[in-house]
């Protein structure tokens, strides 16, 4: 009798909660305890400890839909300040074929609007000069990262506790490799690709 309040209980809940969720009892425990499991492709990132506002996609949930979509190795993320685009996260992917491809990810469901590359239209000599950069730039960025441990998704978790990530940049100069990451309000911070080491960083 208790084991059938309880399922009733969390149907309830599931139902009056207005979400997607699925219950599960466990008949051969007869603990009367069940299991309530998230339904939706972004609920793994937030079950990470994610801080964000459960209405809109953090960092980590965009850059995992990009690579979803396009499939690669995201070397930034960044959500447009102004324009027709404002709010809309921009990832970029170097693929395996040495392209970079910007995936345009909503801010409100973190589904896909769009995938596009700039140079696909490289129809004069300065066209295919800035083709040319653009692929010498993905090389150099697949090689920053090689060997690293920490991902653009993951260095957008670690910094998510500090406050909402609006940027995530690969930061690569003459000391270290380091993931470049800019939240609302608390400012900027890098994360190490090898260690995941997240310290602040200050102004100058």
């Amino acid at each position: 009798m208790k084991r059938k309040l309880v399922i009733a209980a969390v149907a309830a809940s599931v139902v009056i909660g207005g979400g997607t969720a699925v219950a599960f009892a466990d008949d051969e425990a007869r603990t009367g305890a069940a299991e309530v499991r998230a339904a939706g492709p972004v609920a793994a990132d937030r079950a990470e400890g994610s801080t964000a506002n459960s209405s809109k996609a953090t960092a980590a949930e965009v850059i995992a839909a990009a690579l979803r979509h396009t499939p690669g190795t995201a070397v930034g993320a960044d959500r447009e300040d102004d324009g027709a685009d404002a709010g809309t996260w921009h990832v970029d992917v170097v693929q395996a074929d040495g392209v970079e491809r910007t995936v345009a990810v909503s801010p409100d469901t973190g589904k896909v609007l769009g995938v596009h590359r700039d140079t696909d239209d490289a129809d004069d000599a300065d066209d295919a000069d800035d083709a040319t950069d653009d692929a010498a730039d993905a090389r150099a960025d697949l090689a920053a990262l090689k060997g690293a441990d920490v991902d653009a998704r993951e260095a957008a978790l670690a910094v998510a506790a500090k406050g909402a990530v609006t940027d995530v940049d690969l930061d690569d100069d003459d000391r270290a490799t380091v993931w470049s990451v800019d939240t609302a309000k608390a400012g900027e911070w890098q994360v190490d690709v090898r260690t995941g080491k997240v310290t602040q960083e200050l102004d100058d």
